[in-house]
């Protein structure tokens, strides 16, 4: 019976394994509060047959019926996904890549912390933390070029701190590639957020610390952020929508909060670090385990209500 626990164990490690998980809270007053609806949540377990970890998800895209999701450690993964009546029913792994440069080679282990991850055009956006930059990706992993970034962007002596960078990515046709930093650089008033675009400044009022964007519409970007407490170890995740067309001559532009979700209402959150639009108003929502055993790859996927 021990060897063949065992065995079971191996089995689901390898070919990986995803089961339920409940992230609203019992008291269902704190759901109804929100302008979004948890339709699944599932607990993420997964050994590539590489033997790359799948650990510390830091973004997902998904594209007709696929999803690729990055790691901090500079890892990027395929998966199919099949969704059926609003459930997240399989999750099945096909291959795993490591980030790498245009000659072929492993990326150096201080420029892999990979943090946001966009599709535009069938290519994929990639932005770091560290050694701030935006990239194209082809689909295996394999580095195409570096874009240019706004001009506040590009100094690192800027940002708050070597870990603050940019954190979050997206794109659109009208707007371009469109990235932030996880906290306001140091000459920016720190009671606004900024997202940039090439040429462009969007600023807007919020608590926390960005980690994900995704296009809402043509003018429209969902922002994810998280806030922890390290003394309460209270977790907040909100998402707001801001108008990147309806901004003032200081760059504020106008925003709206679809959700927070707050541990100390019972919710029951890890750290979203990931968001990607699945269908009309249907998104999933990643977290980041840290690589901690008591953390967990929380894969979510809710509806934006009208």
């Amino acid at each position: 019976m021990k060897y063949f626990f065992f065995a079971l164990l191996f089995f689901l490690q390898l070919h990986g394994q995803i089961t339920a998980y409940k992230i609203t809270p019992d008291n269902t007053l704190h759901v109804t509060k929100q302008k979004i609806k948890i339709l699944d949540a599932k607990i993420l377990h997964f050994e590539t047959k590489k033997r790359i970890p799948f650990h510390e998800i830091s973004d997902l895209v998904y594209e007709n019926g696929f999803v690729y999701f990055v790691s901090d450690q500079g890892y990027l993964y395929k998966f199919f996904i099949n969704i059926r009546k609003n459930k997240i029913s399989s999750l099945q792994y096909l291959d795993a890549y490591v980030l790498k440069n245009k000659k072929g080679k492993k990326l150096k282990k201080k420029k892999r912390d990979a943090e946001g991850l966009a599709l535009c055009k069938d290519r994929l956006l990639v932005s770091f933390e560290r050694k701030q930059r935006v990239v194209w990706y082809s689909k295996n992993g394999l580095k195409i070029k570096k874009i240019k970034i706004h001009k506040d962007l590009q100094n690192k002596n800027n940002y708050a701190s070597k870990n603050k960078g940019l954190e979050a990515v997206t794109c659109n046709d009208k707007y371009g590639v469109v990235t932030a930093p996880e906290s306001p650089l140091k000459n920016a008033d720190p009671q606004y957020k900024t997202l940039y675009s090439k040429e462009h400044l969007f600023k807007f009022m919020a608590d926390g610390s960005i980690v994900a964007l995704e296009f809402f519409d043509e003018d429209s970007v969902l922002v994810l952020l998280r806030d922890f407490n390290y003394l309460t170890r209270r977790r907040m995740s909100s998402l707001i929508k801001v108008q990147l067309n309806n901004c003032n001559a200081k760059y504020i532009c106008k925003s709206e909060v679809l959700a927070k979700l707050d541990s100390s209402n019972g919710w029951k959150l890890d750290n979203f670090e990931g968001l990607t639009r699945v269908e009309a108003n249907k998104y999933l929502m990643v977290s980041d385990d840290n690589e901690n055993i008591f953390q967990k790859t929380l894969l979510v996927l809710f509806e934006i209500m009208p």
